[in-house]
């Protein structure tokens, strides 16, 4: 395993994390038993970051993670969030002090743990003012409850109005070949900063798994199948929507082709560029079964060489694959 230093965190993390938003219910139908012998196949590989949400099922995912470390909670770093999924709130979300103190109780009751390491914003609440947010933080931290604090999916003069009321440890953003919005502003700002980045979406929400062909259908109870609407998110429809799916599945195909230069497969391919980013401390993965977390471990231990990072660009260029989707992470 490979291990990266988290910002100015005092943890280090591998390079490689679980990420737990699939068992939360919103990715169609995952077999529980084959989720925990995939974390104890993460556990035993080295893998120590393992990151949920409140909102991943509203509990469903943290519980579901407590069930599965069992006894080996002290092995990781677990990282959690809150702020949306509110159902009664505007826009879903809720920051205010209230919800951060609530929520933290929650969390720790439903991971059946003293402590979480990491505690996110899950996505800004505009209607609480930040103040409130950072104290509410910094009292968690205080009490012992969250070792450090963060944000997640925030504008840059977001991150900057937090860090005047109390240091940023910790950031996650999207990031993977087809959404590289964060390398303007973010990626930059957090290497000065030293601020822990967390990269989700690293095999870009499965279309970089390889198994998607043109035609088929997810599951009704899988956000995907949504053609990359998903409220006012604009993470997914330079993705997913009708017009872009194909020309990427098209060069996805292309992709395939340089990764087995490497004797690679495609996942372990695009995670290895996902991680090449030396800015990024973790790169969130999903494992619904073991054999994943053994197939993207080959993504460790190599580089991908100048002229192939190049050529990736090209390729997508060349199916007029959006890198850039227009506009912020919502609308």
């Amino acid at each position: 395993m490979e291990y990266r230093q988290f910002g100015k965190t005092d943890l280090k993390v591998s390079a490689i994390g679980f990420g737990c938003w699939e068992i939360g219910g919103t990715y169609g139908r995952i077999e529980e038993g084959q989720f925990q012998r995939a974390v104890a196949q993460a556990l035993d590989s080295g893998i120590t970051c393992f990151d949920t949400a409140e909102a991943y099922g509203m509990g469903v995912s943290e519980e579901a993670l407590a069930r599965a470390l069992g006894s080996r909670r002290r092995e990781v770093a677990i990282v959690t969030k809150f702020g949306v999924g509110y159902e009664e709130m505007p826009n879903r979300r809720d920051s205010s002090r209230q919800r951060v103190l609530a929520s933290i109780e929650k969390s720790l009751q439903r991971l059946r743990t003293d402590h979480v390491d990491v505690y996110l914003v899950h996505w800004p609440d505009p209607t609480t003012p930040l103040a409130e947010t950072m104290q509410a933080l910094d009292d968690i931290v205080r009490q012992g409850k969250a070792r450090y604090i963060g944000v997640s999916n925030f504008r840059l003069a977001q991150i900057e109005a937090c860090m005047r009321l109390r240091p940023i440890d910790v950031v996650q953003y999207g990031w993977n070949m087809f959404d590289r919005r964060m390398q303007g502003e973010i990626f930059p700002y957090c290497a000065v900063q030293r601020i822990g980045v967390m990269a989700y979406g690293s095999l870009a929400y499965g279309m970089l798994s390889g198994s998607f062909h043109a035609g088929m259908s997810f599951e009704e109870s899988d956000w995907r199948s949504k053609g990359g609407m998903l409220g006012n998110l604009n993470l997914f429809r330079t993705l997913f929507g009708p017009e872009h799916f194909p020309r990427n599945l098209r060069a996805v195909e292309e992709l395939k082709r340089l990764a087995a230069k490497y004797d690679k497969t495609l996942p372990q391919f695009a995670l290895r560029w996902t991680l090449s980013n030396p800015a990024v401390g973790t790169a969130l993965v999903g494992f619904r079964e073991p054999s994943e977390v053994a197939e993207n471990l080959g993504a460790l231990g190599w580089s991908i060489s100048g002229a192939d990072m190049a050529e990736i660009d090209a390729i997508l260029a060349q199916h007029g694959c959006v890198t850039v989707p227009p506009g912020w992470l919502e609308d």
